[in-house]
């Protein structure tokens, strides 16, 4: 067998291929935590946009609405806008959706307080969010699957990164009593910037239904979208996505649900809500630090089962538990089990080269569509049941997960 001669120019050759490498997954680091920022500023500033208002508990959700109808069909539309425009312009189209988003939030919310306003802003908002979060996971797919070690779940822990930067402003901004819209239209303007540093890192590569990477024409973008469409009958890819759906589900639920659980469901006060949620965030941003070594020491079949199994039991606690430390130490155990599903499905989807942008835009939309329709769901079970009894839905769905992991298993890399 032949091998590459090692000279100082094959070396310099690796080394600048490596840098692209990491400037690649940083630039997608990046858009993970401004996609989170922007989550985190919208939502720690609905008191005042409420007061402001005047919107009612009822208003506030039918404005809320609008920004989950909105987030839903930029979930659709995102695999056109990856065919019509590829990854750099598409991000930067989103991320200045949300910039817009934010700017008519802050005005609606309180320079010209306007419900109509409130609701155009939220909604141009939710789209840019939803199409943003296809596209980052493709692209940190890709890059992931360049790089050649777990590194997804590290992308969505900036996420989480970008979350708690955006409450700590949100917070600043209101002690401080900075005007809604000047806080937002601040907020809005560092990510407009930001996105256009990130994504010169993002390369300019043939992009989804095409990964030959070669110069030759691409066919037109009709035909590319059709190919999207066609990984639908993958059946591999839908048990990822129930992978993907259980594990969603359970952590969405959470982010709506799990203080109020904590208040209306076993009867604490709304500091030990808080502190509980609070324990749920940090153990889900820990074990996505964490998750890409342990994903490759172990694989993902037998991480993903231990994982089901540990929020099974976390869910159980937390139901059925009576003491604070059992509501702790069970939803410890619910963030930690439902942290790595969303990005592993990511990953599994992007396994097969043929197609893999199509293929990890389809699982997560299954993945967001659970995160964004769970809770409601949640909340009409809940109030015929009772919240407690409405979470043992998940219990089952992440049965589902366990029984579906096996789809997510590796697929071997051919060697050099």
């Amino acid at each position: 067998m032949n091998e590459t001669p090692h000279t100082p120019e094959t070396s310099a050759t690796a080394a600048r291929a490596a840098r692209e490498l990491i400037s690649w997954r940083n630039a997608v680091f990046a858009i993970f935590f401004l996609s989170g920022l922007s989550m985190a500023s919208w939502v720690a500033r609905l008191p005042a946009i409420r007061d402001d208002t005047g919107l009612s508990t009822q208003g506030v959700g039918l404005v809320i609405l609008a920004g989950s109808i909105g987030s839903i069909l930029g979930l659709v539309a995102a695999p056109w806008f990856l065919a019509r425009f590829g990854a750099r312009t598409g991000m930067i189209l989103a991320l200045l959706t949300v910039s817009v988003g934010l700017v008519l939030l802050g005005i609606g919310g309180s320079a010209v307080p306007s419900v109509p306003i409130v609701v155009i802003g939220l909604a141009l908002f939710g789209f840019g969010n939803g199409a943003v979060d296809v596209m980052m996971n493709v692209e940190g797919a890709e890059a992931e699957r360049e790089i050649g070690k777990t590194v997804m779940p590290l992308m969505h822990a900036f996420f989480s990164f970008g979350t708690v930067a955006g409450a700590a402003l949100a917070a600043a901004a209101s002690a401080a009593r900075l005007p809604v819209s000047l806080h937002l239209g601040v907020i809005a303007l560092a990510i407009a910037v930001a996105v256009f540093i990130a994504v010169r890192y993002v390369p300019l590569r043939a992009e989804v239904g095409d990964d030959t990477h070669t110069d030759a024409p691409r066919p037109p973008w009709t035909e590319r979208l059709r190919a999207n469409l066609e990984v639908w009958g993958d059946v591999r890819l839908l048990l990822i996505g129930v992978i993907m759906l259980g594990m969603s589900f359970a952590e969405g639920s959470a982010n709506d649900w799990l203080a109020l659980a904590v208040v209306d469901g076993h009867g604490f006060d709304e500091t030990t809500g808080a502190i509980v949620f609070g324990v749920f965030t940090v153990a889900i941003t820990a074990a996505r630090v964490i998750g890409g070594p342990v994903l490759d020491r172990f694989g993902r079949v037998p991480v993903l089962r231990t994982l089901a199994i540990v929020g099974i039991a976390g869910l159980s606690l937390f139901i059925f538990g009576t003491e604070p430390w059992m509501l702790i130490a069970g939803t410890a155990l619910w963030g930690i089990g439902c942290s790595l599903g969303f990005p592993v499905g990511m990953s599994a989807a992007a396994d097969d080269p043929d197609r893999s942008a199509a293929r990890v835009s389809a699982v997560a939309i299954i993945g967001y569509c659970a995160f964004l329709a769970g809770p409601p769901l949640l909340g009409f079970l809940g109030q015929q049941f009772g919240i407690l009894n409405a979470l043992l839905v998940l219990l089952g769905l992440l049965v589902l997960s366990a029984l579906a992991a096996p789809a997510a298993r590796e697929r071997s890399r051919p060697t050099a």
